[in-house]
């Protein structure tokens, strides 16, 4: 067996096989029942949190639980959780198509999606944490006759460019990737229009020699550059936070150590991704086992690595010896939050640990309940890296614990469920899965 065979069932070698799993979701005319009750349970949950939202716009921030020394809550917990989820996918496509990985190509194009939603909800939150998010667009450079240009040492200006250029090098990563695939519907007998619509979008492609090395060369060369990219974006996340004098967050390793977290925590989202796709898509043929184990490897890379960097950041504290870095790590095990700190090294150190097992490797239960437990443990960190520095940082008589409210917990859900309902709707829009790579593959395992 070739390599490329291990990553395709027999049955899936033929490429009008592959064209039509992959196409059918698309070009029929109705969509199945558990379709609609998804669509319409996630545009519930949205709803919420778009009266959520009109509630915190009319109010104020007041309705958040956020206080005078706590003023990051939930708005930049939140922020940093979307933005590393939205961080992962063109990321994980980028490295795997760099190293040649061969079952790459049955996970990236619903990674890249997810990047772009993920990373298009992230930026909705620093604007509503502004408080006044009509004057957001002071953020940008515009043409001033005043004189007044964003203050470039402020950590929210550093996220608005940070946030802007990796959204506008995904959207391209990604519609390059998808162009052939535009072209093949097109040229699909089904509805007229939907037929023109992908005929616009695939620029008039026809496959010729030229085209597919050109094609080929561009993909490489933006995979070369979205990495550096990915790190950088996501060090200035880590940088919002190492940039200043509170105890818990002046650590060097904060930019490293918020990468691999991005890093792990959209891997966990593909993994749920890709076991919803494989089942409602009916595309075992192409979303394999092997798939399923090669991922749950990374995650128990990453889990592991992340571990590590737990641990360094705990004996960096007790090695310095410093009375404000002890007593956050001290609050961290035993204060009002330390549920929450278990519950993040339970979720990201300890259930990934499981995967050792390649039974539980290839497991849909383990996956899902492992996956969720990692996505669970993500945000506790990013709520803990907050409330615990701020709630109790050099000035004694400022020390106060952060509660939220429900509007909080409304525009999590309502985010969510925005991100879920996107996503059902662009299943039947674009295929998930990229039908040009698969048939690729399929011709190398012949």
């Amino acid at each position: 067996m070739t390599d490329a065979a291990r990553w395709l069932l027999p049955s899936m070698l033929d490429h009008a096989a592959i064209t039509d799993a992959v196409c059918t979701p698309l070009t029929d005319e109705k969509a199945g029942r558990r379709w609609w009750i998804a669509v319409l349970v996630a545009a519930g949950v949205t709803g919420l949190g778009a009266i959520a939202v009109g509630i915190s716009l009319v109010y104020g921030p007041g309705m958040w639980g956020n206080n005078s020394a706590v003023v990051w809550g939930f708005p930049i917990a939140n922020y940093v959780w979307w933005i590393g989820i939205g961080n992962a996918g063109t990321l994980i496509s980028a490295l795997l198509l760099l190293t040649r990985q061969k079952w790459r190509n049955a996970i990236n194009r619903f990674a890249e999606t997810m990047t772009i939603l993920a990373v298009s909800i992230a930026g909705l939150f620093p604007i509503l944490h502004l408080g006044r998010p009509m004057y957001a667009y002071w953020l940008g450079p515009y043409p001033s006759t005043m004189g007044v240009w964003p203050q470039w040492r402020s950590a929210l200006v550093w996220d608005f460019w940070a946030i802007l250029s990796y959204l506008l090098f995904s959207l391209i990563f990604f519609y390059l990737g998808l162009i052939p695939d535009l072209a093949t519907l097109r040229d699909r007998p089904g509805d007229r229009r939907w037929r023109r619509i992908w005929g616009v979008f695939a620029l008039g492609w026809q496959g010729t020699p030229g085209q597919w090395r050109s094609h080929q060369c561009l993909q490489r060369t933006m995979a070369v550059i979205a990495t550096p990219l990915v790190c950088s974006v996501h060090s200035i996340v880590g940088l919002d936070f190492a940039a200043s004098l509170m105890p818990g967050w002046t650590e060097s390793i904060f930019p490293p150590y918020f990468v691999v977290g991005a890093y792990f925590s959209g891997f966990a989202m593909v993994v749920l991704l890709a076991l919803v796709i494989r089942s409602t898509l009916r595309l075992e043929g192409v979303i394999r086992p092997n798939h399923l184990d090669a991922m749950a490897k990374m995650l128990l890379a990453a889990g592991s690595i992340l571990l590590l960097s737990y641990g360094s950041e705990w004996l960096s504290s007790l090695w310095t010896g410093d009375a404000a870095d002890l007593r956050f790590l001290r609050f961290s095990f035993t204060g009002p939050y330390s549920g929450m700190t278990y519950g993040m090294i339970l979720g990201n150190c300890l259930m990934p640990q499981l995967f050792w097992s390649p039974a539980l490797r290839r497991s849909t239960p383990v996956l899902v309940v492992v996956s969720l437990g990692v996505l669970v443990g993500m945000y506790f960190e990013r709520i803990l890296i907050l409330c615990n520095t701020l709630s109790v940082g050099y000035e004694p008589t400022m020390w106060t614990l952060y509660v939220p409210t429900i509007v909080d917990g409304l525009i999590l859900f309502g985010t969510g469920g925005l991100f879920v309902l996107l996503f059902l709707l662009l299943s039947r829009v674009i295929p998930l899965v990229p039908m040009y790579e698969i048939r690729e593959l399929a011709e190398t395992a012949r």
